[in-house]
């Protein structure tokens, strides 16, 4: 079983069957998920996207808004996101730090991986909001930047689907599910695992992608205890 491990959660993962805010009962079982890997002792970092409520590449698509000032309204809602997560767990017991990698003094924590690794030893779970804290990088980058420098054993992008397909089996029912690839076939193959800039990240620090549905219940822990038949991993 691995000790300490990062989840990744996309925004538009939250919004439910709407397609965009909190849905609150998807917030309770993303709760009652992290707290099976706190009561096995896993120590639990969270990036949360902020999709379901603006994403900065479309806000900015037209030219009206800026590309920086789109990507700078993405990150607050990675926030928004964060505080809502931080509230479901505080809501079943569980002891959770908000850090952000933009200063809000008044909602969380300033990012300090000292800090962040600090809470962690303490059983608390850190989630990690505002992105990388800059323009042009996607939360995915962001999730990979802070499981490597908490030293998460893993970095579990938790989806809507069970793992990494050729093409999307939502669109193809021909498509094929790829149990394992490397860092290099992802790259080379451009597969949508995660943006190419996550990927040679998670590469360069040799930590292991898993990617899994988030709703089939209990796939946290079992990947954690490591279990991959549900899901896929890049390594």
């Amino acid at each position: 079983m691995v000790k300490r491990i990062l989840v990744k959660f996309s925004g538009e993962a939250l919004a439910g069957e709407n397609g965009y805010g909190i849905d609150t009962q998807i917030l309770n079982y993303i709760a009652s998920e992290i707290k099976e890997l706190v009561d096995n002792g896993i120590q639990v970092g969270i990036v949360v996207g902020g999709g379901n409520i603006i994403r900065g590449v479309s806000a900015a698509a037209d030219g009206i808004i800026k590309r920086t000032s789109g990507d700078y309204m993405g990150m607050l809602a990675t926030v928004i996101n964060g505080v809502a997560i931080q509230e479901a767990l505080e809501h079943i017991g569980l002891d959770a730090r908000l850090q952000s990698a933009i200063d809000m003094h008044e909602i969380g924590e300033s990012f300090i991986v000292r800090r962040a690794r600090r809470h962690l030893e303490k059983g608390r779970v850190v989630i990690f909001a505002g992105g990388t804290g800059n323009p042009y990088f996607t939360t995915d980058t962001a999730a990979t930047l802070r499981a490597s420098e908490i030293e998460a054993e893993v970095l579990i992008k938790a989806t809507k689907v069970d793992g990494v397909y050729d093409k999307d089996p939502n669109k193809y029912s021909d498509a094929v599910k790829l149990n394992t690839l490397s860092y290099d076939q992802a790259l080379k193959d451009h597969i949508r695992v995660m943006d190419d800039t996550a990927i040679a990240l998670a590469k360069e620090n040799g930590l292991p992608i898993l990617v899994c549905d988030m709703f089939k219940k209990g796939n946290l822990l079992d990947i954690a205890k490591g279990n991959y038949s549900h899901c896929s991993i890049v390594k």
